[in-house]
């Protein structure tokens, strides 16, 4: 006979925060929600890994970080994943300067911002930086 599964138990708040988390939240957030909610009904981690789509290991250490931090420890850390190519802090000015100056030609205006920012990058990856400037109200004029 093996060891009895570790349960969390949850007050009706916490419960409610994590199913608004599941339904709503991004797809690693949401995961990480639903392996909390599933620990809850006193599943193991192995049935828990199994219908998540994860190993063990990972459902016991989201159990623990949300034990530690609660709700706030299930959303993934700054600093996390791979680091953007163009940074708006840094790039935007000479982004936009580049554009005005090649707005019918894109690729132009990113072979002169390789040259001029000393990066390598898609073309693919300018129209999604500057998709991303317009869609936070940096409007080009």
């Amino acid at each position: 006979m093996g060891r009895k599964a570790k349960s969390i138990k949850l007050n009706s708040t916490q419960r409610a925060e994590l199913e608004n988390g599941y339904k709503t939240g991004k797809r690693t957030f949401s995961k990480r929600c639903h392996i909390i909610l599933l620990k809850s009904t006193e599943r193991t981690s192995e049935e828990v890994a199994e219908i998540v789509g994860t190993n063990p290991i990972s459902v016991n250490s989201w159990v623990k970080r949300y034990e530690q931090s609660g709700l706030k420890g299930l959303h993934t850390k700054s600093g996390q994943g791979r680091k953007p190519i163009l940074n708006k802090k840094q790039d935007e000015e000479k982004v936009k300067k580049a554009v005005k100056a090649e707005r019918q030609r894109l690729k132009r205006a990113k072979d002169e911002l390789e040259k001029s920012l000393d990066k390598t990058f898609s073309l693919k990856t300018l129209k999604r930086f500057l998709k991303n400037l317009s869609a936070n109200g940096s409007a080009f004029v």
